[in-house]
């Protein structure tokens, strides 16, 4: 019986079992190769900034400022855009289009303020 039973585990790895070395003689476990090194509250924080962001983009933009905003800095999922590039899509001068950032960070920077002080 006791020789079946290690027949039957032989085969098996553990994630903390040495299966190589590195350059420099080390023992390498799975758990070191597939190891991920992202860290979960740097990951949950970087979502609740982001969440903020959309928030506050909504709640205080106006619908074309929202849009100009999204398409420069690449929110929603989308590639940042230069100025030239969205003045080119939405029909306006480079010019118009740099004002209304310029306004729409100002905007979002007192919003911040605002919410960090109340």
């Amino acid at each position: 019986m006791h020789f079946r039973n290690l027949k039957k585990t032989a085969g098996d790895v553990y994630i903390s079992d040495a299966i190589d070395t590195d350059k420099d003689g080390n023992a390498l476990s799975l758990l070191d190769i597939i190891a991920d090194e992202t860290d979960m509250a740097d990951m949950v924080d970087l979502k609740l900034q982001s969440e903020q962001l959309y928030q506050s983009v909504r709640k205080l933009l106006s619908p074309r400022e929202q849009k100009v905003i999204c398409m420069r800095y690449g929110l929603n999922g989308n590639r940042p855009m230069t100025q030239r590039e969205v003045a080119s899509f939405l029909k306006i001068s480079r010019s118009y289009v740099s004002r209304i950032e310029k306004k729409a960070l100002e905007l979002l920077r007192d919003g911040v303020k605002n919410d960090f002080t109340d």
